[in-house]
């Protein structure tokens, strides 16, 4: 699939900035150091994943929120403290899941060789080998990411996109991170295989401007059925809504016709088609394959996975994902 240019003139700085940081992750890095890790990490999702496979959603959702933040550093696995409020509790994670299935990952991992592979990479490997394992796209992951040693929720909440963010938040906050409007509609379509609870958009169906009122935005019918069936009220904060209905299960471009038919779940969805660049886009991957859409996804799955990595001696390998080193 040819991609669009949408955001122009590249920053030239920046991308040789990217240049240097994909010169230090590379296919096989533990190649020599721990050359059964990323056999040990795939083969323990195909072990689990098949028993809950609601949670290759999940895992990859928690891949994206860590590289949004400080770049894919495994800052977002880290425990809050006393003293430090960390990301995952930021309010962007409160919903976020998989976190102790990275962490008995990591302690396999860390079986067969102490203090070699990074939570950052283990990560990010396990969200690709999660969505292969349930039948979605392959990516490359190249590795060598080293894991960050700050994590701050409040960098969450600045840096994360948001279900309630309008078209030029998302490019404002994907422009920030190297991502262009590609990048932001590619990324979007993992939500056909993700669930939401109601609170993330009940104001959609309830409350849109702060007088009771629906959003125009969403189709009438389906704002309807939502709340006769889902959220039957504003505040229901625990009903789980399937974001791709009737396919959720499957990675596939359901989710792109949704949208023309105002059927995206989260204003964030809806604001993909405002934008005339990005409208054409999700027509142009309804019109072709559905090889050409895994193919476009998965290298801006590689390149997001690239966003801002420690390397080298910069950062650490942490024993425990929730914990830094003492």
């Amino acid at each position: 699939m040819e991609r669009i240019s949408l955001l122009g003139i590249v920053i030239l700085g920046f991308a040789g900035f990217l240049g240097s940081v994909q010169a230090d992750l590379k296919l096989g890095f533990y190649g020599e150091s721990c050359p059964k890790a990323e056999k040990i990490v795939l083969d323990y999702v195909k072990k689990h994943i098949p028993n809950a496979p609601s949670l290759a959603a999940a895992l990859i959702r928690l891949h994206f929120h860590d590289c949004f933040v400080r770049g894919c550093d495994g800052s977002v696995l880290i425990n809050s403290t006393s003293s430090n409020q960390a990301e995952k509790d930021g309010t962007p994670n409160l919903t976020l899941r998989g976190f102790d299935f990275i962490e008995r990952v990591k302690s396999v991992v860390e079986a067969e060789c102490p203090g070699i592979v990074s939570c950052a990479d283990i990560l990010a490997l396990v969200a690709r080998d999660s969505i292969v394992v349930t039948g979605g796209p392959f990516w490359n992951v190249p590795t060598g990411r080293r894991d960050g040693l700050i994590s701050n929720s409040s960098e969450a909440v600045s840096d994360i996109p948001r279900p309630v963010n309008n078209f030029t938040t998302l490019q404002t906050l994907f422009a920030n991170k190297g991502l262009d409007l590609n990048d932001l509609v590619l990324l979007s379509g993992a939500h056909t295989i993700g669930v939401s609870h109601c609170s993330s958009f009940s104001n959609r169906l309830y409350n849109f401007t702060g007088v009771g009122d629906e959003d125009p935005a969403l189709d009438s019918e389906y704002a309807a059925n939502l709340k006769a069936r889902k959220c039957k009220v504003a505040t229901d904060n625990t009903t789980i809504v399937e974001m791709d209905p009737g396919s959720f299960r499957t990675f596939d471009l359901s989710y792109y016709t949704l949208l023309l038919k105002r059927r995206g779940l989260f204003e964030s969805d809806a604001a993909l088609t405002t934008n005339s660049g990005t409208k054409a886009f999700i027509t142009q991957i309804l019109q072709g394959p559905l090889s050409s859409f895994l193919a476009e996804f998965a290298k801006s799955m590689e390149k997001m996975g690239r966003i801002e990595v420690k390397t080298g001696t910069a950062g650490e390998i942490r024993k425990q994902c929730a914990v830094i080193n003492g």
